[in-house]
């Protein structure tokens, strides 16, 4: 079997449990008025983090967002029942892995209690980290119909989604460890991300260095993926792809980055604005390979783009799973989520756009999923877990 290294940096998440009452005791309590909403509101104080989770509620959008201070956090956390699970992209994409006995190592910058009573066993580990630390990502899933009252506004939830709010130095720091190349040495397949929470241009410059000088340690013919994120400094993004983007095989991203490199929101089934689209974005980001994943569909865009279906299939399904079932689901609810129907838009959307670009694109439709409360935290984790799987497998 193939060795997948996913990485960069793992996450302590609190998951909070929806509740709306609570949240408009916050709003009318605060005094929030319509002028306040801003999506790219600062989050300093837990006024602000009120902000900015309404704003993104009333937008229907998810996102993530730095915050000033891990009180903040706890502080808002206190007012909710609160999960504590495992978050990252490598992580949480390991996880998925682990669920069908498949083992992947992961690199992590920060470690404590509960990332070691929670990381399945299937999951080995590198990390930096000298001493154990705590600094938890707040999680927020909303559901569609949300209706909130701020001012003489009434905001409601169109989609569901969820919203990631963190103050973490490690991350930020986002040191890597010298056993890192050792990994990479007998890896088949590396997954990057994490460079989307450091904040400092030349500790980023530093990281990428550091990057590079272990990529030289993979064997020839070794998959590189790259999975974008919402950058906490968003110019920074650029110099990650200048330095990364000719060792990357396929440059994934989901549909809020893809709407925030176009500067445009766009309509998911609208098959000609999103051939445009494709072509604005892929020389916004002149990747060997793109990869779009959306509530949707996932696409891959370039010469090879055919070569990717069965990953982007196995990310679907996997994502799919999740958002059904949650956390715990087993391979038999996998194949049964796998045998279900698929989106008619998504498929009439992925036909259309297959006849509008031919073998540079290739779109897997996503499952016709209905369920009461769906999970909205990790999709795009969990698919990229999908993905690596069938990569892994194949």
């Amino acid at each position: 079997m193939k060795h997948a290294v996913l990485g960069l940096g793992g996450t302590v998440d609190y998951e909070i449990v929806w509740d709306t009452a609570t949240l408009q005791a916050l709003v009318d309590e605060l005094g929030l008025t319509p002028a306040d909403l801003d999506l790219h509101h600062p989050v300093r104080t837990e006024r602000d983090l009120v902000i900015s989770i309404v704003s993104f509620v009333a937008a229907g959008v998810g996102g993530e967002r730095f915050v000033a201070s891990s009180a903040v956090i706890d502080a808002f956390a206190a007012r909710f029942a609160t999960a504590i699970t495992l978050g990252g992209t490598g992580v949480r994409a390991g996880i998925a892995m682990a669920a069908f006995g498949l083992p992947s190592t992961v690199h992590l910058v920060s470690i404590d209690d509960h990332v070691r009573r929670l990381l399945p066993p299937q999951i080995s580990s590198v990390c930096s980290a000298e001493q154990d630390s705590l600094d938890p990502h707040l999680i927020v899933q909303y559901p569609a119909g949300v209706r909130l009252r701020v001012g003489d506004r009434e905001l409601v939830s169109t989609e569901p989604n969820r919203l990631i709010y963190a103050h973490d130095p490690p991350n930020a720091e986002l040191v890597l460890a010298e056993g890192l190349g050792e990994e990479l040495a007998r890896a088949d397949l590396f997954l990057i991300c994490g460079f989307n929470t450091v904040r400092d241009r030349a500790t980023l410059e530093t990281r990428l260095d550091d990057l590079r000088r272990h990529l030289k340690r993979l064997p020839e013919g070794a998959l590189v993926i790259y999975e974008d994120a919402g950058f906490h400094v968003p110019a920074l993004s650029d110099l990650v792809r200048e330095r990364l983007l000719d060792a990357i095989d396929l440059y994934g991203m989901n549909e809020d980055e893809m709407q925030a490199y176009l500067g445009v929101q766009v309509d998911l089934l609208d098959a000609e604005a999103m051939a445009d689209h494709l072509v604005a974005l892929h020389a916004r980001v002149p990747a060997r390979t793109l990869m779009v994943h959306s509530r949707s569909w996932a696409l891959a865009y370039g010469p090879d783009a055919r070569r990717w279906r069965d990953a982007l299939r196995g990310g679907v399904v996997m994502a799919g799973a999740r958002y059904a079932l949650g956390d715990g689901f087993a391979p038999v609810d996998h194949a049964r989520i796998a045998a279900g129907p698929v989106s008619a838009g998504g498929a009439a959307f992925a036909d259309r756009l297959g006849e509008l670009l031919g073998d540079q694109v290739c779109a897997v439709p996503a499952l016709d999923l209905r369920v009461e409360r769906p999970t909205t935290i990790g999709l795009g984790d969990t698919f990229m877990g999908g993905l690596v799987a069938e990569l892994v497998m194949s």
